[in-house]
């Protein structure tokens, strides 16, 4: 077992020295002893930081000392407090715990933030804000709050990449955005890749209408400019034009069609009662040998009862064959890895979810908001590759050799 980590405490003579006055009791049954706590502390801090300001100062120039304090409320993730700022007279102080024009300590913002990425809306924020803490905040202040996540989301979404991705998931999910005065069912496009060293990293957000090759080819050229200069194996969801785009940006990459998805459309023919046994019928295709042996079992299919009844399905298998094979060329253990989008499925869910209590977004930003911290949440907890990673690594060692 692990060593115990030891945790934080505070000295016997300070606590007693703390619970001495006569309202100590009230003070911490009321809540009010950890913010005069904080209160004490932030203006000790602050009387510091003058001393060292006045400090530096004498050195430079002479004449200026302390001339008294200037009152200042801030909200902190406890409620509003009143600080006492000290002022020079000269006027050239400027603090750094509180900065000038800063209302809110550090904390707030991230609670703030943290309730707004669980999904609640601005005007419930407020309401939150007020029943725990009897502070009034505006629904603009929380906004306002909100919108520097917009900053972060900009630096998360040019940052450089690696240079080379083993598997890349492509796949998006659609959300329900005000735009031109009409609410539109937009998409959102996310992407996952695995590093050659098997970690898992969500590699950008795109917001679009429609699907199509000169999108996607927009996509893929952020990709590279950003530092991808080669994909391995691309899994995709049928995206309409993404073979193309891709073919033009990464030549070399192997594009492989998301089975998952291709069984879930080919049900779409059919009635409920008759999904099972279609499905089962569909097996033989995606789990044969070899690519030789799943055109014959796909022949079968489509000289079978089910074929016969829905030739449909049969043809979306057709149309998609090319971006089908692929993955046949690689072990069990690859297959499993590249032959569904499930990765980037299980993110997907998490953005639905985040996304569901709002019915639909402003706009394109307060979107990307919300998805950006659900994202970034997910990623937080991606620590390790997975354990099947290093049997991957070296299969893809042999074959992209010179990759």
């Amino acid at each position: 077992m692990g060593r115990k980590r030891k945790e934080p405490s505070i000295a016997d003579e300070l606590l007693d020295e703390l619970l001495s006055g006569e309202d100590a009791l009230a003070a911490f049954q009321s809540g009010d002893l950890v913010q005069n706590l904080k209160k004490a502390l932030a203006e000790r801090i602050l009387n510091a930081e003058m001393d060292h300001h006045l400090d530096a100062d004498e050195e430079q120039t002479s004449g200026n000392h302390r001339n008294g304090h200037s009152r200042k409320q801030v909200l902190t993730d406890d409620g509003k407090m009143e600080v006492a700022v000290p002022r020079d007279r000269q006027g050239r102080f400027d603090p750094k715990l509180i900065e000038k024009h800063c209302r809110r300590l550090p904390g707030f913002d991230d609670k703030v933030i943290s309730m707004y990425a669980r999904g609640m809306s601005t005007r419930e924020i407020c309401g939150h804000v007020r029943e725990l803490y009897g502070v009034e905040v505006s629904a603009e202040l929380i906004s306002k709050v909100t919108d520097a996540v917009l900053e972060e989301l900009k630096d998360w979404q040019s940052r450089p990449l690696e240079s080379v991705y083993a598997i890349v998931y492509f796949d998006a999910v659609r959300v329900k955005i005000r735009d031109e005065g009409l609410v539109k069912n937009k998409a959102v496009y996310l992407a996952i890749g695995y590093t050659c060293a098997g970690y898992k990293q969500i590699l950008g957000m795109w917001v679009e209408q429609t699907e199509g090759a000169k999108f996607w080819l927009s996509v893929m050229n952020d990709l590279k400019a950003r530092g991808l200069e080669d994909i391995l194996i691309a899994v995709v969801d049928g995206l309409s034009g993404f073979p193309d785009a891709i073919e033009a940006a990464y030549p070399h990459a192997l594009v492989q069609t998301c089975i998952v998805h291709l069984i879930r459309n080919s049900m779409a023919y059919a009635s409920w009662k008759e999904r099972k046994a279609i499905a089962a019928s569909l097996k033989p295709i995606y789990q044969a040998e070899n690519a030789d042996a799943a055109e014959s079992a796909l022949e079968a299919f489509e000289a079978g009862e089910w074929g016969q009844k829905y030739p449909n399905i049969g043809k979306s298998w057709r149309r998609r064959w090319d971006q089908v094979i692929p993955f046949f060329a690689f072990s069990a253990t690859i297959r499993r890895a590249i032959y569904t989008t499930n990765a980037i499925e299980s993110l997907n869910s998490t953005v639905r979810r985040a996304v569901r209590s709002k019915g639909h977004f402003p706009n394109d930003d307060a979107a990307k908001k919300l998805i950006y911290l659900a994202l970034r949440g997910v990623a937080a907890k991606w620590k390790r590759p997975p354990q099947y990673w290093s049997r991957v690594k070296a299969e893809f060692a042999i074959r992209f050799e010179e990759r």
